[in-house]
């Protein structure tokens, strides 16, 4: 099998809680809750629901005290390592690794006073805290507007290794960095830029991407392109849509540029008047049915006899339309006999289990 391989970027290895991230382990997906942190029973349930799907890694906003308190209790009953997003207060920083976040989401530019900035770093290091340095095109300090006269790659970076410089003046070494942006151009060359300057792991994401559509598209071609470049060690697909759709897409570019196998590839035909069994049903059912599923495995739904056995042949698992109501099955290449093609989502979806179990 043909397999194109790309070479990653060497960088440092940092730990968000028990998940590495650089110096080659394995690109992790991440997630934001979008509900209130203080909220403790909704906001565990919206992480029980993204480690349902797979995320590696899960983040949360603490802009008030009642939040970290609320930290403390979610920490406690969820199983994925919790980064604290924290702007300006930097007491909140403090009281987030007190609380048992395994990251600091920080820009140490807005935290405040160098003594400040101290006091958020012994933190950090006092509980085994790392931090990410999350610098926004939509947010650069004023001198760096007045510098470049409006947002650019260029001041981003500059700003990403402005607030690095703190932490490392300060013998602090444990974080990533990330640039993003809601232009996608730009987000690729600051991050391009980014990685030529500094050995940091770094954070993919194109922020602000728009709704599930156009920020899939936005996120994949922008993510995609730098992972091609082997530049990223973990990544989150910003969306407006459900949070666990962005752990879906986000394991989807990874799947799709080999760089990690999580779950279900599905190989599916647009379809057309030849097609004997319908493929948009039945692709959206076994999606639904398996996307608790975390061990890869290649499904194929093709609609006719062209390409169908084919592709069927090529997946752990295949079905095509055969005509007379029935649909060829083939299991690891070998064909099966012939299925009800109005069954087929039932019955792939029981063999995907079983095929699952043992493993």
């Amino acid at each position: 099998m043909y397999q194109f391989n790309i070479k990653r970027r060497k960088s440092r290895r940092v730990y968000v809680g028990s998940v590495a991230v650089g110096d080659g382990a394995p690109i992790s997906v991440q997630s934001m809750t979008n509900t209130p942190t203080k909220d403790v029973e909704s906001t565990v349930q919206q992480i029980l629901g993204l480690e349902a799907v797979g995320a590696d890694i899960v983040r949360v906003s603490c802009p008030d005290e009642e939040s970290t308190a609320g930290l403390r209790e979610i920490v406690k009953q969820v199983h994925v390592p919790i980064v604290a997003d924290i702007h300006f207060h930097y007491k909140r920083a403090i009281e987030a690794a007190e609380a048992g976040a395994a990251c600091l989401r920080i820009n140490p530019g807005n935290i405040g006073s160098a003594d400040r900035v101290r006091e958020v770093i012994k933190a950090a290091k006092d509980h085994n805290c790392s931090m990410r340095i999350g610098v926004n095109g939509g947010s650069l300090d004023k001198a760096l507007l007045e510098k470049y006269g409006e947002p650019c790659p260029e001041a981003m970076v500059e700003s990403a290794l402005q607030h690095a410089k703190i932490l490392e003046d300060n013998d602090f070494f444990n974080f990533k960095i990330s640039v993003k942006s809601s232009d996608t151009l730009m987000t690729m060359e600051a991050y391009r830029q980014l990685a030529e300057q500094c050995d940091y792991p770094l954070h993919l994401g194109v922020t602000e991407a728009g709704g599930l559509r156009a920020g899939t598209v936005k996120s994949s071609l922008g993510i995609g392109s730098l992972l091609m470049q082997g530049i990223g060690d973990t990544l989150r697909v910003s969306l407006t849509a459900d949070v666990r759709e962005e752990i879906k897409v986000g394991f989807e570019i990874l799947r799709t540029l080999g760089l990690r196998y999580h779950g279900i590839r599905f190989v599916s035909c647009p379809t057309c008047a030849r097609r004997g069994i319908d493929v948009e049903k039945t692709v959206k059912e076994l999606e639904q049915r398996l996307e608790h599923i975390s061990e890869p495995l290649k499904i194929a739904v093709m609609g006719c006899v062209v390409n169908g056995p084919g592709e069927a042949k090529g997946a752990d698992i295949g079905v095509c339309g055969g005509g007379n109501g029935k649909a060829l099955l083939f299991i690891k290449g070998v064909q099966q006999e012939p299925i009800d093609a109005n069954n087929a989502a039932d019955i792939v979806a029981q063999l995907a289990e079983k095929m699952v179990e043992k493993k």
